[in-house]
């Protein structure tokens, strides 16, 4: 999967890179903010990442549809006509800068994330941090590489010695008890728990076995498409918080080395 070419992957990998390109020339200049929430913003540096991506992909991939997140409602756009396909076999998951407010305050933790889904079934998945030059990769059944070399989940077993990291939803106004009393009872047994701001690397980085485990609810499917792959494909485990299978409409998310899944599944319920 490292070496063999493969037109799905080298368009996305072009994209990925030509649009990290964009996020690290704009980092440290003056952004133009808009919000979609109180606390959900889009600067312009989304709007153009976002664009230097689907323009690679629909010259590529014409007949694919597209859902990306800063597109007209939840990203339906579709392909070069410009018209939505009816159920495309092929889309393309599109979060063109995972962690906008980190990027927009200047802390040097984003991503690009793209995946490819074909007949409902995430295939391919990338995520690359510009900042660092770090690019993560998976094919469905062809395992996880970080700038071509393979990269597998961590050995870790007991979760006294885990490094968590988990993320809050951008209407946590809303549900602060249970996401803190979430938070509490995680930081109560595990070794550390981090909140970086960018889901896509935070998966990626419990594939690259950096961390244990990842917990965050309320995310979107450009949120997770490519990552939840990298996990899989590094031999990790993904589920809901509740322990069901873990789909892109997924309310929660909940994914580790697999060692301390049920470990982390207990703890996140209160179990124990």
């Amino acid at each position: 999967m490292a070496t063999a070419p493969h037109p799905v992957a080298e368009v996305a990998r072009r994209a990925a890179l030509a649009a990290g390109a964009v996020l690290r020339d704009n980092y440290l200049k003056p952004h133009r903010i808009t919000l979609k929430s109180v606390i959900d913003p889009v600067t312009e540096s989304d709007l153009q990442s976002q664009k230097v991506i689907t323009v690679l992909l629909r010259e590529a991939f014409p007949e694919h549809g597209i859902l990306a997140e800063e597109s007209t409602g939840e990203g339906g756009a579709g392909p070069a006509s410009g018209r939505a396909p009816a159920e495309p076999r092929c889309r393309w998951i599109i979060d063109p800068l995972d962690g906008t407010v980190n990027f927009a305050h200047g802390f040097p933790m984003f991503c690009v994330s793209i995946a490819f889904e074909a007949a409902g079934v995430v295939e391919y998945g990338v995520v690359y941090d510009p900042l660092r030059e770090e690019l993560f990769e998976a094919w469905r059944g062809g395992g996880t590489f970080l700038n071509g070399e393979a990269v597998h989940v961590s050995p870790v077993f007991r979760l006294e010695a885990a490094l968590l990291a988990t993320g809050f939803p951008y209407d946590i106004r809303e549900r602060l008890p249970a996401t803190l009393a979430r938070l509490g009872r995680m930081l109560g047994v595990a070794q550390g728990v981090r909140r970086a701001g960018s889901a896509a690397l935070d998966l990626a980085y419990v594939a690259a076995g950096r961390l244990d485990g990842f917990w965050e609810e309320h995310l979107k499917p450009w949120d997770t498409a490519a990552g939840a792959l990298l996990v899989a494909e590094a031999g990790g485990a993904l589920s809901t918080l509740e322990g069901g299978p873990y789909e892109l409409t997924s309310a929660t998310i909940l994914a580790s080395n697999g060692r301390l899944h049920r470990e982390m599944a207990a703890a996140l319920a209160g179990e124990g």
